[in-house]
Order: C-alpha cells, then sequence, then structure tokens
C-alpha cells in the first residue's frame, strides 16, 4: 500500500514545516511550491534546481497525483476531446475548443455527476467523486500545452462546464481557480473564468459572499418552474424565485453580470411564450443570454428546434434589449459538444484519431 502523501495537498506552510523537520532550509519549500504551481512539474527528478538530497527526500515521502490524457479525439472543426485519467484509474473529459477568437478549455470538476438532468449525457452517470483542485488545474495544464503545440496558441478562456456540477465541489473548485489566477501559478486573470452551474441557489449566495472575480454562468433552459422541473429535477429544490433572489445576492455582492445558458427544445422550450417567460426572468438583474443549440445523446426523448424558430426566438429577446448570443456547437463528431460529456465508446477510442 502507497503511503506516501500527495505533496499538492499540502500549503506553503506545511511544506515548511517539512523542510525544517527534515533539517532542512524553510525556503526549499517556496522553491517547490514554484515547481508544482508555476512551472507545473510532473515529477520531482524535474525540479532541477533542488539539490539531488532534496529530490530524494521527497521522493521517498510523497508522490504528485499527475493526470494524464488517456484517449485523445480531434474533430474536423479542430475541437480536441480528452480523456483524463486520474491517480485511481478514474475517467474524466475536457475539451479544447479553438475559434477565430478564443482558445477554450472546457473542464471537469467531478467524477460522473449527481443531478440527472434529461438533456445530457454526464447526468446518466453516477457521481464518483468529487475532483481535487490539483486535478482540476492539471486539465487546465494539459489542455493549455495542446492549444500551443497544436495550434501555436496561447489558452485564452477557461469554462467549467464539463463533468459535474462545480457548486457541489465548491472547496476543491474554489481552490484551482486560486491556483490557476495566483502570481504563484499561473497567473491567468480570473476575469477569463466562468463557473457554469444548475443553479445551486445558496452556493451562488456563497460565491457572492466570496466576493468572486470570475464569471458566473447558470444553465437556464425554462423559464416556468412546471418545464424547468421537467429536465432539471434540482429545480424542485431550487425554483426560479429561490434562483432569482440568489443571482440577486450575487449580483448586489460582486456587481458581475451573469450569463444564462438555454438550449431550445423542438417544441419544448422554443415558442414565443418561452421567449416571453425567459425575457421577463432576465429584468431579475444584468445578464447575457447564450442561445445553444441541442446536441443529441443516444435514447434521448429532446430534439433539435428548427433554425426559423431558433432565430425567431433570439429575435423576440433581442427586440427586448437582451444581449443574445447563438452558440454553434463544436466537436459534435466526438460527442464533445455541451451536454455529451460521457466516456462514451472510449475502448474504442484511438490518441488523435477523430473517429
Amino acid at each position: 500500500m502507497n503511503t506516501k502523501r500527495d505533496i499538492r495537498a499540502l500549503t506553503l506552510d506545511e511544506l515548511k514545516t517539512v523542510f525544517t523537520e527534515n533539517g532542512d532550509k524553510a525556503f526549499r519549500a517556496k522553491q517547490v511550491y514554484e515547481w508544482l504551481w508555476k512551472k507545473s512539474a510532473r515529477t520531482f527528478d524535474e525540479m532541477t534546481s533542488l539539490s539531488k538530497a532534496t529530490r530524494e527526500l521527497l521522493n521517498a515521502h510523497f508522490i504528485i497525483n499527475a493526470v494524464t490524457i488517456d484517449e485523445m479525439q480531434i474533430s474536423k472543426d479542430r475541437t480536441i476531446k480528452n480523456a483524463f485519467k486520474l491517480y485511481d484509474s478514474n475517467i474524466v473529459e475536457g475539451v479544447l475548443i479553438p475559434s477565430n477568437t478564443r482558445m477554450t478549455a472546457c473542464i471537469s470538476s467531478q467524477v460522473g455527476c449527481s443531478l440527472t438532468c434529461r438533456f445530457c449525457a454526464t447526468g446518466r452517470l453516477d457521481r464518483l467523486r468529487n475532483l481535487n483542485a490539483d486535478e482540476i488545474y492539471d486539465q487546465v495544464v494539459l489542455i493549455k500545452n495542446q492549444a500551443e503545440d497544436k495550434y501555436n496558441t496561447p489558452l485564452t478562456n477557461i469554462v467549467y462546464m464539463g463533468m459535474g456540477e462545480p457548486l457541489l465541489n465548491y472547496k476543491n473548485v474554489m481552490e484551482s481557480i486560486v491556483k490557476i489566477t495566483s502570481p504563484e501559478g499561473l497567473n491567468m486573470s480570473p476575469q477569463r473564468i466562468t463557473v457554469s452551474t444548475a443553479g445551486v441557489a445558496k452556493m451562488i449566495k456563497q460565491l457572492g459572499d466570496d466576493e468572486v472575480k470570475f464569471n458566473l454562468a447558470l444553465s437556464l433552459h425554462a423559464a416556468n418552474d412546471e418545464k424547468r422541473n421537467q429536465i432539471m429535477p434540482l429545480n424542485e429544490t431550487n425554483t426560479l424565485t429561490v434562483l432569482a433572489e440568489a443571482l440577486k445576492y450575487f449580483y448586489g455582492k460582486t456587481g458581475t453580470r451573469v450569463t444564462y445558458e438555454y438550449i431550445v427544445f423542438k417544441d419544448f422550450n422554443d415558442s414565443l411564450q418561452d421567449a416571453k417567460e425567459l425575457a421577463e426572468f432576465c429584468k431579475n438583474i444584468p445578464c447575457k443570454l447564450n442561445i445553444i443549440e441541442y446536441n443529441p445523446i443516444d435514447n434521448s426523448d429532446f430534439q433539435q428546434t428548427s433554425p426559423e424558430r431558433l432565430d425567431a426566438f433570439a429575435a423576440y429577446l433581442e427586440s427586448r434589449n437582451i444581449i443574445v448570443n447563438i452558440r454553434r456547437s463544436r466537436g459534435k463528431d466526438i460527442d464533445a459538444a455541451c451536454g455529451q460529456l460521457a466516456n462514451k465508446n472510449k475502448a474504442d477510442l484511438k490518441p488523435g484519431s477523430g473517429k
């Protein structure tokens, strides 16, 4: 049985204690911390500024549970889907989404998900565990390297929109963002980060109390409780009224405009009446609206709406002075689009095959 401690679970002060208790200088801790979080070292042997004796000490007592890319698929639109293997052999997925103006990492926060949203493939998986902060961080590093190596372009944005509900893994998600944004870490701007939630009202308020600097997106998908209950069971305890209150609280504390995500389903939530209800909900706080085309999953009751109905839906909202973006899906041919992440056919994938 491996009794080595996960070194990335230690704070800088705890690392200092390790070195002083072993008769070494406390400043070694800062060197190691920089190697771990700024230089993203995956082994102790990479820490070449440390003495051989120090590296041997670290190897004897600690481990770096580095995430690896187990499988990779490249879409015809250049989107890259990764199956990331964790230290315990669990798999999560993350996606590199290139566009003309952005290079975005879509990352996961849980192994599986507990929310069972009917339109989402991930919701059909059991939630096995939360990801640790370092496992979330590693996804960003691996996708960042991918963007630079394959497309010679730096990573510009990060979205917590992969597998799992980020606000049900609050502590580790927040810690990962610290490591990603800190000057002692990757030093990315928090304004380039968006955390997406299905609507955990209590934790939305907690984000406000913590006065976060990153962006918040709410997966809305229906603006009346009856319909939202049908597709998102979470809404039964986090109703639209409760969510509106939490969002007002969040906006009051942070001043950050919230983005609503709205997948349009044929003959379910794509009528002008649905658009009117959505426009009414948008009055609660300053917001933006991303209208997303539905990405079919196996054995689903839902279908894509027609282009005509989608355009009419968007036009009505724009007529009400709402900022609307229609998001066309990327990576559908490799099941990398919104709602499709479910480790599908993993055994049949070949790295870089795109098939």
